[in-house]
Formats: structure tokens, sequence, C-alpha cells
């Protein structure tokens, strides 16, 4: 059966929504439990498809893993299989994460090359020559990373890119090795940070979390812990461009407000009346949004993860918006599908031009990934008619409970079989 999502226009979303667990750190959080033999407990984890697919990926390097709701519990044995290229490894990009950890602890990994989203290249090159400075032999063969060494030593490593990936997978390697390993230009995520903190918990040495600069001592050994996930700052920006897009009433708990500070300036920028809390944010929007350019960077600039919703805003915006793409140019497909749904938009190389209609018009749309699809749902909500969405699994590889959210928030949503 082809499932899709049926979504009517006009609904103005007003109420509070929570935000569990972060998507990209979670799947990290689990890869990091292979560098402790023992039981490691990760809560506040997000139901989503992709926290399955991962707990296949332990499963099949010999760990016992449970999932319980929000609770993903992770018995990792004294001798783990190093090859990680079982089905699951295709499903989802954050699979090669376990990379560094099964060069940590086997000092040899063969880890079959990821899927995920088409979302543009993203080589394994930094990742690779991360580990090469640390002492191992890696090399790409029949569809495989395959990574040995007799013994990991310490290095100075600069990376060209502050790349997410590469950052977690040395990071992961290094906390065992032998010495000080100093990574220059690093990824600055509040996921690398979380991924930081259970580490340490574990026993790692690290410093300059959150900083360019990471500096790790290795250590002999770690040891399993418990470990709460930080909230997911991507899904609590949708549910901000949610509430400026409809001109919604929208309260998000459950995540670091200062995780967003850029995105919530936007927000204000584009007319919308923006609290800060606690635990989240209140976005209000009473008039018809502002144009705002967006230009996505590395974190702590505008996330390539929320483009499509920058593209969405602009689209029913007053006045031309320009959206500039520095990291993955296959984002842009998604404006194909805006296109469909009456968007006025054009590309130019890495610029997108948009200029913002009174409405959309409803019509059927394909999902290319996580967030082009939550882009799109939202979308329809600012169109004449219904909508519908289809290719959804991309959706619930990383919003849980994202049609009961919506409809809790005021909108006609309804999944359909056909």
């Amino acid at each position: 059966m082809s499932e899709h999502f049926r979504v009517q226009g006009g609904a103005r979303l007003v109420g509070e929504v929570a935000v569990v667990g972060a998507k990209n750190s979670v799947l990290k959080l689990m890869a990091a439990a292979l560098l402790a033999e023992g039981t490691t407990t990760i809560t506040n984890c997000p139901e989503i498809l992709d926290v399955p697919l991962m707990a296949d990926v332990l499963r099949s390097l010999g760990c016992e893993v449970t999932l319980d709701g929000s609770v993903v519990t992770i018995t990792t044995p004294k001798e783990l299989n190093h090859r990680a290229d079982s089905e699951a490894m295709g499903k989802l990009r954050a699979s090669v994460c376990v990379l560094g950890p099964l060069v940590g602890r086997c000092k040899r990994a063969v880890v079959a090359l990821p899927g995920g989203d088409a979302i543009g290249n993203r080589p394994l090159d930094m990742h690779q020559n991360g580990l090469r400075k640390l002492g191992a032999h890696s090399e790409i063969e029949h569809g495989c990373v395959i990574a040995e060494a007799e013994g990991l030593h310490g290095a100075q490593i600069w990376l060209d890119f502050p790349s997410v990936g590469a950052t977690e997978n040395i990071l992961m390697a290094a906390v065992l090795a032998n010495g000080t390993t100093v990574i220059d230009n690093a990824a600055r995520e509040p996921e690398i940070v979380d991924i930081c903190v259970m580490l340490q918990q574990m026993g790692a040495k690290i410093e300059g979390a959150g900083t360019s600069t990471l500096t790790v001592h290795g250590v002999e050994s770690l040891q399993p812990t418990e470990h709460r996930v930080i909230g997911d700052r991507i899904v609590g920006a949708t549910w901000a461009f949610a509430a400026a897009m409809t001109r919604g009433d929208i309260t998000v708990r459950g995540v670091d407000p200062h995780h967003l500070d850029l995105v919530l300036e936007k927000l204000r920028m584009a007319g919308a009346d923006v609290t800060t809390l606690d635990d989240g944010f209140r976005v209000v929007q009473t008039d018809r949004p502002r144009s705002v350019d967006f230009v996505t960077l590395p974190y702590p600039g505008f996330a390539t993860d929320l483009q499509p919703f920058a593209i969405a805003l602009s689209a029913v915006s007053d006045g031309t918006s320009m959206i500039t793409e520095n990291l993955f140019e296959a984002r842009f497909r998604f404006i194909e599908e805006m296109v469909r749904l009456g968007a006025d938009a054009r590309t130019d190389g890495h610029h997108a031009v948009v200029r913002g209609v009174d409405r959309l018009s409803s019509a059927p749309v394909w999902a290319s990934d996580i967030r082009a699809g939550a882009g799109l749902v939202l979308a329809g909500l600012c169109a004449d008619g219904v909508t519908e969405v289809y290719e959804i699994f991309h959706i619930e590889r990383g919003y849980p409970g994202f049609v009961e959210n919506l409809r809790k928030l005021g909108a006609t949503v309804e999944r359909v079989s056909a």
C-alpha cells in the first residue's frame, strides 16, 4: 500500500508542542555505546524509523539492543564484530558513525557505505584522512570503508570543512588512542557537544566541546553510562516556521532556545513575535510574513536542514527572498515540488530567488528527504484546497508523532492508504 498525507489548507496553527531527543544526536550516541563493554542506557530518544534501523546495525555487531518507548538500552559485548555491512547500513546516513568506535575498540572496521537522504554528495574523505592521521590504514573496496591499525596514536588533525560526521568519527576513535589528539576546525553543533558530554560520562577526557578546537587525551578504556539526549533543535525550528507560515501561535517545549538563536532572529525579522522560555520558545505571527534572506552555513550559522522551511516561508511572504545553499546542492530539489504548489521560485547555481505569493495552490507533491517532506506539509497548510504529500516515510524518519502534533495544533491532516 502507498501511504501519503492529505493536507487541508487554510489552518492557523495554535497551541503547544513538545520536542523530544534529537535525531542527529541519538544515532551517534548509540554508536558511542560501542566504545564500552557493558550496558549503556540512552533516554529521551525520539520514536522515529531511524532508531530501530541503528539498533539493527548494532545487533549485527554483537550488541543486545532493547527499545522501550523513549529508552534505548545497549549491551555491548567484550568481543565486537568489526563488520558493519548489514542491510540496515544502506538505509540511513548515520550508520557510518560506527566507523570511529569500531576502529577505536577493535582496531579494524569494515563499514558499508551509508544510505540516507538524497541531498547531495557527502564523501568520506575527511573521515578516512582523520583515521589515517591516528595511525590507521583506510581505503574503500567493494562498497565498504575498510580501516585497520595496529594501534592508534594521538595526532594533530585539521579538517578542511567543519564536517559533523568526520568530527564525530575522529573524536570517537581518538578517545581510546594513545596520547593527545587535537581536532582543528571541528564541527560546533550542539549534537557534537552532546556526544562529548556522554563520552566524558564514560570516562573520556575531552576539552573544547562547542568550540572549533577539540582536544582529546586518550584513555585505556571507557565505562557504560546513562545519558539523556538533547532536544531536537531542527524539529523545534520546524514548529517555529509552522507558526510563521500559518500566522499562528505555537509554544515549543523541550529544546534549548539558544541552539536556535539565529533562526528565531530571522523569524523576528519576518515579523513574528518571539519569546524565549527556559525550556523552549513561543512564536506568534499575526500578519503576513515579510521576506527575509537566508544563507546556510555550519553551526552557529543557519542550518542546511532548515533550508526547505526557509523556502516555504519565503513562498508565502510579502516580498522577494534569496536563499543561498552552501552545503548540499541537491536540497534545491525541494523547489521543484514547491513550484507544483504555485510558488514563484527559480534557482541559479547555489542561489534561489523566491517571490512571495498571496496563497499557494494545492497539488500532489513528493518528498525527497526528511526536511523537504515536512516543508511540503507546512506549505500544504498554506494552500487552497487539499494537498497530497507522497513518500512520507522520509518524514517519519525524523518527526515522531508528526500528524498527531499537527492535529493538536489545529491542522486537518490525515494519513491515506491508496
